[in-house]
């Protein structure tokens, strides 16, 4: 008699039995997926805490901090290092754009040139902080709008440019005033991508 007959004369078909290595392999398998869930969620919790209060991935948009930077570039920023120190002649910051407009964005990134205390002059196309003419070699060409100032800065104020000289080429703080520190969300620390170009500033 086949197999067929058995069953149509209501022989039971044989149940499938699952020994316990087999549950215990199953039981191990779950277990650590979500060991491994667990881990990823809190992996991203803490990037996500520390992107909020300790460090920044900004991308360059725009063309105003030419040469040092070009546009898609991916920057490391610093959030926490001016809680312990204040911004420094030269030092790539990222700021919040204080100006008004259709051309507002929401984020600027800019070099320091004056900090609190100093008087900062365009004279003949050259920068001039106290009197005194800068070498900028992060440029390169000269400064090609027209002069400007001297402007002496109040407490907490930082004067700020774009390090591309070109007429026109950036939008700072000869078009939108000293920025205040509160406006300075981090300063840049390295370009992290692509990494081609990856270095510090």
């Amino acid at each position: 008699m086949n197999q067929v007959d058995q069953r149509e004369q209501g022989r039971p078909e044989p149940v499938p039995v699952t020994t316990p290595g087999e549950q215990a392999g199953k039981r191990g398998w779950l277990s650590e997926f979500w060991d491994w869930a667990k881990t990823l969620v809190i992996a991203f919790v803490i990037m996500m805490l520390l992107n909020l209060f300790v460090f920044n991935l900004s991308m360059v948009r725009g063309q105003s901090m030419q040469p040092t930077l070009v546009e898609q570039e991916r920057l490391f920023v610093d959030k926490i290092v001016y809680d312990f120190t204040a911004p420094k002649h030269g030092e790539v910051v990222v700021l919040r754009d204080p100006s008004n407009g259709p051309e507002k964005k929401e984020f600027l990134v800019k070099r320091i040139i004056g900090v609190p205390g100093d008087t900062v002059e365009v004279k003949s196309h050259k920068l001039y902080v106290n009197g005194k003419e800068q070498s900028e070699p992060y440029t390169e060409v000269e400064i090609q709008d027209a002069d400007f100032g001297p402007v002496k800065l109040d407490k907490d104020h930082y004067f700020v440019m774009g390090d591309n000289r070109h007429a026109g080429a950036s939008r700072d703080s000869r078009s939108f005033g000293s920025v205040e520190a509160s406006a300075i969300v981090g300063r840049a620390e390295f370009i992290f991508w692509p990494l081609s170009k990856a270095r510090s500033l």
